[in-house]
């Protein structure tokens, strides 16, 4: 298990769009990707489960990976969340 702590740079936070992207992208994966917000911990491979969590912008989040590709799933799903989703 790694992980790396984030910050969600989105201006408008992980609503659908970007939640969908950072989905797709972890469903390609075998490991478990989780992210840690808080108190909460949300299944990354979920759209509603991700958009549910209301994730804002600035927020800091610990992004969690299981399993065995978890070094290329940390590194590919870090990148897209510091590059915005596509948002920015």
């Amino acid at each position: 298990m790694i992980s790396k702590t984030l910050t969600v740079v989105n201006p408008s936070g992980l609503h659908l769009r970007p939640a969908g992207v950072l989905s797709q992208a972890a469903m390609k994966f075998k490991c478990d990707v989780i992210i840690e917000c808080g108190d909460k911990k949300i299944v990354a491979k979920s759209v509603l489960n991700v958009m549910a969590a209301g994730i804002k912008s600035g927020t800091e989040i610990n992004l969690i990976c299981d399993g065995e590709d978890e070094e290329e799933a940390l590194k590919t799903l870090s990148e897209a969340i510091e590059s915005g989703l596509g948002e920015l």
